[in-house]
């Protein structure tokens, strides 16, 4: 699923794209990816102005004119590009925004997990309960240390599904999950109220500055992310642990590894991230 900065990645893309365009028509191929009815849907787009495309989360708001937002959600494999007016459409196509300067904006989706709904703006955490519940943005200003001592310190669970909750802290998925905290040396089955101020001060500065690299490398590909421009993110080559299970870990030369922390693959160095005496307590006594 992409994750914060392969969806604002996407965002860059489009703005440069789209940003300014009116809608003609549009096309809806698989009813089921959009809110309201398809055709309520199409008819409400119909000649309001894209005047902007804002992020939340993982998240992409479309902020058309008349005070119209479409929530998107790219899921596991949904995509945005733009083609040309009548440039073959795809088998995987489902939604195809036609532009008035003889563009479309297309939504391609493999396993149509993908979902758009139309709101009125400002409206989008009300009609929407899992985005308004979303926790604070990871960067400089939004996400405190103040906040995640006291998020933190309530909370029992494993460190890693606690990042992975999006209430908690937005955007983070697996992959930053577990880049994070080997980079902050913290073992994904440590429990959250177990950290120290310090592991919490390097754990908030490495979640910023690694989703902040993140971005400027135009996402992480390993599977199928592209961006709005058809292209391939870069990140994925200088990803520390995700996904080099049976290598050497760059900092000791322990061998890396893998194993499921709540249904996701979780990757870790032995040596540099080991789990706390307390931690393995709480483990051995359930």
């Amino acid at each position: 699923m992409p994750e914060l900065p392969e969806v604002e990645t996407v965002r860059r893309g489009l703005t440069r794209l789209v940003e300014g365009a009116t809608i003609d028509h549009v096309e809806v191929f698989y009813r089921k990816m959009v809110t309201p009815e398809a055709e309520v849907f199409t008819a409400e787009l119909i000649g309001r102005k894209i005047e902007r495309i804002d992020r939340r989360g993982k998240y992409l708001l479309f902020r058309f004119s008349g005070d119209l937002t479409m929530v998107s959600h790219l899921r596991m494999e949904g995509k945005y590009d733009v083609q040309p007016e009548g440039s073959p459409v795809l088998k995987h196509t489902h939604v195809v925004f036609h532009l008035t300067d003889n563009r479309e904006l297309r939504y391609t989706d493999t396993r149509k997990f993908g979902r758009m709904r139309l709101v009125p703006t400002g409206t989008e955490g009300t009609v929407l309960p899992s985005l308004g519940k979303l926790g604070p943005e990871p960067t400089e200003d939004s996400l405190t240390l103040a906040y995640m001592e006291k998020i933190f310190g309530k909370s029992h669970k494993i460190v890693k599904p606690f990042l992975l909750d999006q209430t908690k802290i937005a955007g983070l998925g697996n992959i930053y999950a577990d880049e994070v905290l080997w980079l902050s040396k913290i073992n994904p089955l440590t429990p959250a109220d177990e950290l120290t101020k310090a592991q919490l001060e390097t754990l908030r500065e490495n979640i910023i500055q690694e989703l902040a690299m993140a971005i400027q490398g135009h996402g992480t590909t390993v599977h199928s992310f592209s961006t709005a421009f058809g292209e391939a993110g870069q990140f994925q080559n200088q990803l520390h642990v995700y996904g080099r299970e049976g290598e050497a870990c760059e900092r000791c030369g322990t061998e890396l590894v893998k194993i499921k922390v709540a249904q996701r693959g979780t990757h870790y160095c032995p040596h540099c991230q080991p789990l706390p005496p307390e931690a393995l307590e709480d483990l051995t006594d359930e």
